[in-house]
């Protein structure tokens, strides 16, 4: 079992062919991450707040039908978050959110847990809630108590949105001070190039490993992803495929390399340095993997990542053709 911390939106993805006509969709990238991790085969509990209106019983639904544990999951009665989504001319997703006012980023001490039960063996934290106040300030108390007790894995997705943050001094300053207290870093090449403009991503990727993490991993949408060791980088590509949109794909690889890290039994605080000696071949299949569960998710309208058994039999008609 991981437990994954942070928001639920409910995504407004254009329904095409009606102009100014959305269809709701419950997505966030942490939600969307506990989803794709149980998928594919590794339990997850969500740690989230969940609001009061209509969307939030879709979103409750949601985690139900996938089999999201709701342990962790708080009643709020602030409303749900949105977010309006475009796509340019290759189906590359951007997003108008709301966060104002909503049951995200409200948490309040009591409402996490203290500490994470003895099955939880990794908390994945991020996005969004991990910086809207006074809820970040919370979860970042929540992240020094799990540190310090040692007993699961620390990983991390900033999915920076300067939509949301507005200035990315106080989140970079955050992130970095996060940083040291993580094992597994999964960050996209934006997110990156929000961070450090001057920087190509690898590089800043690498100056983030330095700090303290095991493994850091930069996505690279099509051009696949890099992984970054203590003495070398590993890089994968991302299959070809037609793409519907790109709406969760980068949840889809965070979710799939926990998982790849489940199955090889490298999640557990008492694992962090088999995670720092991991053989460079066992992470690039994981890579290829996590890659893999991407482009497929992007073939698909929204955040919908594969089941395992689909997964499995979609690289297996790709190896055929």
């Amino acid at each position: 079992m991981i437990a994954v911390a942070g928001e639920n939106v409910v995504d407004l993805v254009p329904a095409g062919g009606t102009p100014d006509t959305y269809r709701a969709l419950a997505g966030g990238s942490p939600a969307n991450i506990a989803i794709a991790a149980t998928r594919l085969g590794t339990p997850a509990a969500l740690i989230a707040r969940i609001g009061s209106d209509a969307f939030g019983h879709r979103v409750r639904e949601r985690l139900a039908a996938d089999g999201i544990s709701p342990r962790y999951l708080v009643d709020a009665p602030e409303p749900s978050s949105l977010a309006v989504v475009s796509f340019d001319e290759q189906r590359r997703a951007s997003y108008d959110f709301w966060f104002t006012g909503t049951a995200d980023g409200q948490w309040a001490g009591h409402e996490l847990p203290d500490p994470l039960d003895p099955d939880i063996r990794a908390l994945h934290v991020g996005s969004a809630a991990l910086h809207l106040e006074p809820g970040g300030a919370a979860l970042l108390r929540m992240i020094l108590r799990e540190h310090a007790r040692g007993a699961v894995t620390l990983t991390l997705d900033p999915n920076v949105r300067p939509d949301i943050s507005g200035d990315l001094g106080p989140v970079r300053r955050r992130l970095e001070a996060v940083m040291p207290l993580c094992d597994v870093v999964k960050a996209s090449d934006e997110d990156l190039r929000h961070l450090y403009p001057d920087l190509d991503p690898v590089e800043a990727g690498r100056l983030w490993r330095d700090s303290g993490p095991s493994l850091v991993v930069v996505t690279q949408g099509p051009d696949g992803a890099t992984a970054i060791l203590e003495h070398e980088a590993i890089a994968v590509a991302s299959p070809e495929v037609d793409v519907a949109d790109t709406v969760g794909a980068g949840d889809a690889f965070m979710g799939a390399l926990l998982h790849g890290l489940a199955t090889r039994d490298l999640l557990g605080g008492d694992q962090v340095g088999a995670l720092r000696t991991i053989a460079p071949e066992e992470l690039r299949r994981v890579l290829e993997y996590a890659a893999a569960a991407a482009a497929y998710t992007c073939t698909r309208p929204g955040a919908d990542p594969p089941t395992s058994k689909a997964l499995a039999g979609w690289l297996a008609e790709r190896s055929e053709a």
